[in-house]
Parts: structure tokens; sequence; C-alpha cells
């Protein structure tokens, strides 16, 4: 039966055909292999994840900060201006120096309006003052 030339063809066709599955379920089980372990080490994220949740959950709240003078920079450009400066020379700085390097004449309006300023920035705790009439950004 092996002699018919019909028999060979099909057989020639089983054979690759049992080649081109063999391959593709070799494929198919490296796949798996991987996608197993990345499902194993989602897994153990998660459980990390989860732990830490649990932990988090389980410590005790901290307390509520009742300090209305801490708050956040007001919204009037003269503080982002002097804040801005105070970072830009990076060291302590009088009003008057502010005022000079925001280019204000050197009035005693000027002087006490930005040092007014920086009393309020400090009584928010945005800036400190190291020594009477010296501000500065505090150090973290």
């Amino acid at each position: 039966m092996s002699e018919i030339p019909q028999f060979k063809a099909v057989l020639a066709h089983v054979e690759a055909r049992e080649s081109e599955v063999a391959g593709q379920a070799g494929r198919l089980r490296d796949q798996i292999a991987e996608l197993t372990t990345r499902l194993r080490e989602f897994e153990t994220e998660s459980e990390h994840l989860q732990i830490t949740r649990k932990t988090l959950l389980s410590l005790p709240a901290p307390a509520p900060v009742d300090d209305p003078l801490r708050a956040e920079v007001p919204e009037h450009p003269a503080y982002q201006q002097i804040l801005t400066t105070l970072a830009d020379t990076g060291h302590p700085m009088r009003a008057r120096d502010i005022c000079e390097a925001l280019d204000l004449p050197i009035l005693p309006k000027n002087t006490e309006g930005i040092r007014s300023k920086l009393e309020r920035l400090v009584a928010r705790g945005i800036l400190t003052e190291p020594e009477t009439g010296l501000f500065t950004q505090p150090r973290p």
C-alpha cells in the first residue's frame, strides 16, 4: 500500500503536518512556561502589596496638626518673588537685601513691607529667622 503514489502523498502531508504541529506545541509550551513564571512574579508582588496595605492599616493614625498658622504660601505675587529670591541666592538675606534683589527703591515703606511679609512667612513655618532680621529657607 505504501507503493501507491496517492498514499505516499498523503503520508508526506501527514508527516509535514505532524512536524508543524509538534513545532507549534513546543512554542506553546515555552510560552506557557514564560507566562507561568510571570504569573508567579505578579502573585508574589500582589502578596507583598497586600501585606504592606495590611501593615499600613494597622499603624495608628497620625494626630491631626492643629496649627492654624502653618499654611500654604499666600497667593500674592510678592511672596512668590521673595521665596524665589531666597532660593536663587541660597543664603540668608535681610529685608533690605531682598528689596535690592527685587529692584525696589530702598525706602522705609518698602523695607518694612518686605520685612512684614518675611515675618508672616516665618510665622507660617515657610521661612526661618536664624538671627534677628536675617531670613532663610528651612533646611531639610
